[in-house]
């Protein structure tokens, strides 16, 4: 169970103007190989040429949603990945920069996000996990692939993924819908306007 995979049925099932939303599902798999999650990032951005990319994935450690500003190129596994691999403090990409900064609005996305009435915050860094891996790969592929805007956005696990006294923070999964709906109706507002 993971809120961002628990996320899609309910945003694809109701459209939102402006947004033609294509998703994908990536495994929790680091690395280079055909079956890691870069990889089926790589191929669904192949399939379906997005203008934006926003990626998405659990936190387990925090009650908001958080807005990450910079995917840093470092591997670095706390805890296996799904195919039980243990990196540390290897780069993403051999020879690519240190750090990419989010080309999303992120002051825009706060406040559409905001306004639902969920948590949100700004967050420095999407870690050192596959949420991190991803968000390098798709701000490395971005400009690339003629995507003119990417970045990461992290949601809290949902109440029903934890123990009920376990006191760790969770957010119920139709705030999270709610707030990422409204970040791709601010992200579509810009398009619309100028159509």
């Amino acid at each position: 169970m993971n809120p961002s995979r628990e996320a899609i049925p309910p945003l694809e099932s109701h459209a939102i103007p402006g947004v033609d939303l294509r998703t994908a599902l990536l495994p929790v798999i680091g690395g280079h190989g055909p079956d890691a999650a870069p990889a089926h990032l790589a191929r669904a951005i192949a399939t379906h040429a997005p203008e934006i990319l926003v990626c998405v994935g659990e936190t387990g450690s925090r009650g908001s949603i958080c807005l990450e500003r910079v995917a840093r190129n470092r591997r670095h596994y706390r805890i296996a990945d799904n195919a039980g691999a243990v990196v540390l403090d290897q780069p993403v990409i051999f020879g690519a920069p240190p750090t990419l900064p989010s080309t999303l609005p992120l002051d825009m996305l706060h406040a559409a996000m905001a306004s639902t009435g969920a948590p949100i915050e700004h967050s420095i860094d999407a870690g050192a996990f596959l949420c991190n891996e991803i968000m390098f790969h798709a701000l490395h592929l971005a400009p690339r692939c003629g995507i003119r805007a990417a970045g990461f956005i992290h949601v809290p696990r949902m109440p029903e993924q934890l123990e009920p006294a376990s006191g760790r923070p969770s957010l119920a999964l139709d705030r999270t819908v709610a707030a990422l709906r409204a970040a791709l109706t601010a992200l579509a507002a810009p398009r619309a306007a100028n159509a």
